[in-house]
């Protein structure tokens, strides 16, 4: 009899806390589901003979031992800051930990002492990370099997909406934390191509984008994730002479999304006075110089060359960034406001489905001639609870929980699904659930 606690009942977690529910009866699992809104896990748990419901407070100390100590496993979807205070308190009770979020350097710190406790503290089991280890390294490692060296690899995933469902001239819908949209890609993007080390700053990330065709939905633009570098090490291609990973959207979006950029919108290091007052108009007009006749349309266009662009312009229109309209946020930063504006624009509807695209481009040689190969994953959401997103991230979670319940998960210790013997089980099984990739292998000369 094992007992589950997931903390965080937020968007990703209903096809997690379905699985781990769906196989409870026959492997004698308890699943208790606690977030900070009670309602919300009630409503992911649906009155299951299995399931509980409790209202979670993280900073609640007291309740965070007490739900520790009931559990056998913690599986914390809670926003990514918050899963080294659920780690140190796991590790304490010698409790296995799980999550979708990257190895902090204050969860790697934790290795140790996890191992000789017993316990595994298993992360980036999502789709980004995770889905993405585990499919490219079953590649790489089957490239290496053959003799092959690997010189080349991209890799692009991204959470859009659905072809049925895209019906905004952006091409996007929010399908997961609208902040980290509108944060993303801040600092400087690192990669390498052809042997030579490139960085792109976050003032230029946005027109340094390449475009994709893939499969047969058309075109998509990429642009570079911060760190492509560190997966040299994580992969164990230390000496390859392309290593680049990046964020997909459909072509066009960057375009128009760096105009926000150029202005100034996105910064959240500063809070704009008398925000509450700020009309949509207003606040675009606070990013562009004073001047007694030119209005905000003309100053921008003269300011921001690519707004004189009818897409980008009409893009920017159709969100009502010229609008006399109230924002009616207090005490908030640019990027704060702007996604206030965007987020009821570009909320998914009552009827829309998302979507997943990930692809990994592989180069290598093999036998003296070169070969690209292509692995292309596209997952459509079938509603907005069991969205692409909430599939790809929960499922590869409640399998590891699983594997690791039922004992087939033997490491200790801090672990990413990087080996076979995380990786193969865990993509296998997501086979079932329409996660499957489609390879198709060239050769070049």
């Amino acid at each position: 009899m094992s007992k589950i606690l997931v903390l965080g009942a937020g968007l990703s977690s209903s096809d997690l806390i379905k699985y781990l529910l769906d196989h409870s009866k026959v492997l004698g699992w308890t699943v208790r589901v606690g977030d900070l809104s009670l309602e919300t896990a009630r409503q992911k748990v649906k009155n299951h003979p299995n399931g509980q419901a409790i209202q979670f407070d993280i900073n609640n100390n007291k309740q965070l031992q007490d739900e520790v100590s009931w559990a056998t496993a913690v599986i914390s979807l809670l926003p990514a800051f918050m899963h080294p205070v659920v780690a140190q308190e796991c590790v304490r009770q010698g409790k296995h930990m799980l999550t979708a979020s990257y190895v902090s350097d204050t969860m790697k710190s934790l290795h140790e002492e996890a191992r000789q406790k017993g316990i595994a503290l298993l992360n980036e089991l999502g789709v980004d990370p995770g889905i993405d280890h585990m499919s490219a390294m079953r590649v790489i490692d089957e490239i290496r099997a053959k003799g092959g060296k690997l010189t080349g690899f991209i890799s692009n995933t991204g959470g859009l909406i659905a072809p049925e469902s895209d019906n905004n001239p952006w091409n996007y819908k929010f399908t997961w934390n609208p902040r980290n949209v509108v944060l993303a890609g801040q600092g400087v993007a690192q990669y390498l191509e052809n042997g030579q080390y490139k960085y792109t700053p976050y003032h230029r990330l946005f027109t340094s984008v390449r475009e994709y065709n893939i499969m047969d939905l058309g075109k998509f633009e990429m642009y570079p994730n911060r760190d492509s570098l560190k997966y040299r090490e994580i992969y164990g291609i230390e000496d390859i002479q392309t290593i680049i990973r990046g964020t997909l959207r459909r072509a066009g979006y960057s375009k128009a999304w760096n105009v926000f950029v150029q202005l100034g919108m996105t910064d959240d290091t500063y809070k704009m006075a008398n925000s509450e007052k700020l009309t949509k108009r207003e606040f675009l007009n606070s990013f562009l110089p004073y001047h007694p006749t030119e209005t905000v349309e003309e100053k921008l266009k003269r300011i921001i060359p690519d707004a004189q662009d009818e897409v980008v312009f009409n893009k920017l229109k159709w969100l009502g960034m010229f609008d006399n309209e109230p924002i009616g946020l207090a005490n908030a930063s640019p990027a704060q406001l702007l996604q206030h504006i965007l987020e009821p624009k570009l909320a998914l509807g009552p009827n829309d489905k998302d979507m997943i695209v990930m692809q990994h481009i592989f180069d290598y040689e093999l036998s003296g001639k070169k070969h690209r190969k292509t692995s292309t994953m596209v997952t459509i959401g079938k509603d907005t609870i069991h969205t692409a997103m909430s599939i790809t991230v929960g499922t590869p979670l409640a399998i590891a929980t699983k594997l690791l319940l039922t004992g087939q998960i033997k490491d200790r210790g801090v672990i990413v699904p990087t080996k076979a013997h995380l990786y193969n089980p865990i993509l296998n099984e997501l086979e079932n659930f329409g996660v499957k990739f489609i390879e198709e292998d060239v050769e070049l000369s």
